[in-house]
């Protein structure tokens, strides 16, 4: 009676693993990977349920005027959603039956009972044979774990890691009761914007329906880390609760996270979740910060930054098809009347400064510019110089070589970027006759008597000529341009390793 129990109030099993070892294999799992259950009516279920709670305000309303909410109807209304439910539990309990008679289910549900029991390596072994509903899979690495988060002072705290603040919109303002009173109307109303609209709008992946269809791509994507690339998953506790559904892949030297967030998205969120993937690969998989290499694409370049900011001592980072910051580009879709409002509410909610974060790290940078990018272009993907990617790279090398990118070195880079072709390219690379070796000499030099951190003073003395060298010398060392869409598959021989000196 208890196992049936455990199969009415089990999780879904979507697919069981293809052994990759064939000398330790259970001896009922397939050797091709096996969906046993398929799309059901709790599934079916759940999906109604979304697009009823999306709905319900106009629902509401609608009832509302129609004089449905009164209590003389209400009453027969209950009798009808009672009924629901009633068949909806008859469902269930079906379903339950149904998995308790297939043995697959039957042994899937008592490795899952005996690892959240007892975490052994065998029995953590053999869960991860299953793909299952993330949520019932037991925690492998709590934010908490590292014995120096204990000890430390410094660490995040249950409210989240540190994020740097943004500047307040009107400076000089005092900060009275009455200034408070009259901001309170525009907060409330950036608030309900940012946790309605916005964060659906910034992580479109957040939205329910959205997952639904996208499922079967990414259990096919699991499937293939998995079965091909020896991938291990794991779930990590991040310090405000979320649950991080990570793969890792061991490429020599190379943890690679693919997988969702559970639960909801928000800049301070996805910097947590960041947090807990950083420690539990130095902390469980041995990784020294030193060791480790971060490439991010797109949105993934606000958790980037983060990292390498919150992260110094990280090798080098990639960034690829991002941004400088996220308020261009909601005021591209947004109506041009509200752009008060869309500034306050990115800014107080849902803001992605990554230049501001990537300034704040010393080590090497790769900018990989998509030249047909529709995203985070504010005009058209046609008009490369409207690129975010542009931004990026000019704001990280004002910082850390503010003289030589003075007025000279500033127009010659915005030339670069705006060539539209790799011969065109070139052809301005030459016309200012760049001598590399000359640039490479300069920057040792300086290095040798200054040190490496940034940012350096070089080009202070040095002729105009001079800085435009250096200037497109080093915009060409830190973006690479690929001639490509922004959701197009980055090929193996387009990633290559940030330079430094």
């Amino acid at each position: 009676m208890a196992k049936l129990l455990s199969c009415v109030l089990g999780p879904r099993l979507y697919k069981i693993y293809r052994e990759r070892d064939s000398e330790r294999a259970p001896a009922s799992v397939p050797e091709t990977p096996t969906a046993v259950t398929a799309p059901h009516s709790s599934s079916w279920a759940s999906v109604f349920w979304s697009i009823s709670y999306y709905s319900s305000p106009f629902a509401f309303f609608y009832l509302y005027r129609k004089g449905y909410l009164s209590l003389s109807k209400v009453v027969p209304f209950s009798h009808y959603a009672g009924t629901l439910l009633l068949l909806l539990a008859g469902v269930a309990c079906l379903r339950g039956i149904g998995r308790w008679t297939n043995p697959q289910y039957r042994q899937f549900i008592t490795i899952l009972e005996a690892t959240h029991r007892n975490q052994s390596s065998e029995n953590k072994r053999q869960l991860a044979n299953y793909n299952f509903d993330f949520r019932s899979w037991p925690v492998d690495f709590h934010w908490e774990e590292p014995s120096s988060r204990k000890e430390s002072r410094g660490g995040p705290s249950r409210r989240g890691v540190a994020l740097l603040r943004p500047e307040p919109l009107h400076r000089g303002t005092a900060d009275t009761l009455l200034n408070r009173v009259k901001k309170l109307p525009c907060q409330i109303t950036s608030y309900l914007v940012a946790h309605t609209l916005g964060r659906r709008m910034l992580y479109p992946g957040s939205v329910y329906l959205l997952q639904k269809a996208l499922m079967p791509v990414l259990l096919q994507g699991q499937a293939r880390l998995v079965e091909e690339c020896n991938g291990r998953r794991a779930k990590l506790l991040a310090c405000d609760g979320n649950e991080i559904d990570t793969m890792f892949v061991d490429r020599r030297g190379t943890a690679e996270p693919q997988g969702q967030k559970l639960g909801v998205p928000f800049p301070q969120n996805e910097a947590n979740a960041m947090d807990v993937v950083v420690q539990f690969a130095i902390h469980r998989l041995g990784f020294q910060p030193q060791d480790i290499i971060i490439y991010a694409w797109s949105i993934g370049g606000f958790t980037a930054t983060w990292a390498a900011m919150s992260y110094p001592d990280v090798s080098a980072m990639i960034l690829d098809a991002s941004f400088d910051d996220l308020v261009p580009l909601a005021l591209k879709v947004m109506p041009d009347s509200w752009r008060g409002l869309v500034t306050r509410t990115v800014r107080q909610h849902l803001n992605l400064n990554n230049a501001e974060q990537l300034c704040r790290y010393q080590g090497p940078v790769l900018l990989i510019r998509r030249t047909k990018d529709e995203i985070i272009t504010t005009t058209v993907p046609e008009d490369i110089m409207s690129n975010r990617g542009n931004d990026l790279l000019l704001k990280l090398l004002q910082h850390r070589y503010p003289r030589v990118m003075a007025e000279e070195g500033l127009r010659v880079v915005r030339q670069w970027l705006e060539a539209s072709s790799q011969l065109e390219e070139a052809s301005i690379y030459s016309r200012w006759e760049v001598e590399e070796d000359w640039c490479l000499s300069v920057l040792r030099s300086y290095q040798a008597e200054h040190g490496p951190d940034f940012p350096w003073s070089v080009g202070e003395d040095m002729s105009a000529d001079g800085r435009r060298q250096l200037a497109l010398f080093l915009a060409r060392k830190h973006l690479h341009n690929f001639e490509a869409t922004h959701c197009t598959p980055l090929p193996a021989q387009n990633f290559q390793m940030p330079w430094h000196l």
